[in-house]
């Protein structure tokens, strides 16, 4: 039998689950934070200074939160590699807010496309185990890769 695992992901947080067979509700496996991106969202949210009105400063904002984020789905790709060399899971899916599942499809090794059995760009990652279970199982072949 093989062993699936779902991967749920924003800019902040990845969690990766186990999905029994059956359709029974997601098991932990583990989470990977980034913790600079909550610090970063509080500071533009309680900036007294309205320093975001600028465009230069937007725009700097944004690159940094890119480039964050960039190095995030990395870290997130060298885990999901490091996994897969233990044969740890044999299929995985793919579920992450829509800009960081382009960084990660970047980032993620070579090899790993095989086992990739659906991505999906939702961020979802707030969602319980048992919410995501129900939104795989309606739709299990979502953004397949081709």
């Amino acid at each position: 039998m093989k062993t699936t695992w779902v991967l749920v992901a924003d800019e902040a947080i990845a969690r990766i689950f186990e999905q029994p067979p059956g359709g029974a509700d997601l098991v932990p496996v583990e989470d990977l934070t980034d913790p600079d991106a909550h610090a970063r969202e509080a500071e533009m949210r309680h900036d007294a200074h309205g320093r975001r009105a600028g465009n230069a400063t937007v725009s700097a904002s944004d690159s940094e939160r890119h480039q964050h984020a960039q190095v995030f789905a990395v870290r997130i790709a060298e885990r999901l590699a490091e996994y897969h060399r233990q044969k740890r899971y044999d299929l995985l899916h793919i579920l992450a807010a829509p800009r960081l599942l382009g960084y990660l499809r970047k980032a993620l090794a070579p090899g790993l496309s095989d086992v990739i059995a659906s991505t999906q760009d939702k961020d979802v990652v707030q969602e319980s185990p048992a919410q995501l279970a129900q939104r795989l199982a309606g739709h299990p072949k979502a953004g397949a890769p081709g």
